[in-house]
């Protein structure tokens, strides 16, 4: 019986040790926009900036501005931080740069709360074909309340007001050695809106990556929501972005274009009012830095 056990045990260790994980379907936690199913290794750091500028051309583009690099529509700063080899948590402030068809401005001066669990992971030997990831984002404004209007965003007439959420679910699976494809629904919860307009919005995004060197990496990805409103007719629009990722060992570099103004799901989702068609794209930057601690 002893012989038995120890025998068991034995062939289930090597069942563990034998599992063959894929890695990095996605080399970054973003792809362009939307995050990935990627989760930090645990106790490591990520501190990131992101960087958006101002229209390349179309009205507000062109030479006037520099092709938008006079401008800076959205920045964010932040770190996140593996807790398990599954479990990621981080921190951001963002600017904040999402504004409705009308004009009126979304949140601003945003502090960002994000929590990441990886569910499961794919497997080459006859496992599990996709990654599975989850996704929560509260986001919380500290702008100054602006009053005497209860009818704009930022009239905040109740604490709760200042909060928006996001919840969505990450599919992916890394086809080859160059090329990983991620499904993305999710859903964006505003506690306070305009008025006729939605609290609750729901999406579904597309995201992919070629490994074009073993340095450089082409990432795409695509979110559309799906709201009566949020039609190009009422002037909303889908958002593309399009970019170019760098590794340098210790850093991943993004380049990126994108008609999303805001960089955090809470702000492009629901105030995405920019059309590629009209040159109302920009150019914007990631840098992330890993640290073990």
């Amino acid at each position: 019986m002893k012989y038995l056990i120890t025998t068991a045990f034995c062939i289930w260790s090597l069942g563990l040790w034998a599992q063959d994980y894929v890695t990095q379907t996605f080399k970054d936690s973003r792809i362009v926009n939307t995050q990935s199913v990627e989760t930090l290794s645990k106790r490591r750091l990520d501190v990131r900036i992101a960087h958006r500028f101002g229209d390349l051309l179309g009205d507000n583009g062109g030479w006037a501005t520099f092709y938008g690099l006079e401008n800076a529509t959205d920045v964010m700063i932040g770190a996140e931080y593996g807790l398990t080899n599954d479990l990621t948590v981080g921190f951001f402030r963002s600017k904040g740069a999402g504004t409705l068809p009308s004009g009126e401005a979304g949140l601003r001066q945003v502090l960002n709360g994000t929590l990441k669990y990886r569910i499961i992971r794919q497997n080459r030997e006859g496992g599990s074909p996709v990654t599975i990831s989850v996704l929560g984002v509260s986001s919380m404004s500290a702008a100054e309340r602006i009053e005497g209007n209860p009818d704009i965003i930022r009239n905040f007439s109740s604490f709760s007001h200042r909060f928006a959420y996001h919840g969505q679910l990450m599919i992916a699976s890394r086809l080859s050695d160059r090329l990983a494809l991620q499904l993305t629904p999710g859903y964006t919860h505003r506690n306070v809106v305009p008025f006729q307009d939605e609290n609750g919005i729901f999406s579904l995004g597309l995201g992919a990556r070629l490994q074009v060197t073993r340095v450089f990496g082409l990432i795409v990805d695509y979110t559309q929501p799906f709201s009566d409103l949020r039609t190009t007719d009422n002037g909303f629009y889908p958002i593309l972005g399009l970019g170019l990722e760098i590794d340098s060992g210790g850093h991943i570099f993004q380049l990126n274009f994108t008609n999303a103004t805001g960089i955090v799901a809470t702000d492009y989702i629901p105030y995405t009012t920019s059309n590629w068609l009209d040159g109302e794209f920009r150019f914007g930057f990631t840098v992330s830095r890993l640290f073990n601690l």
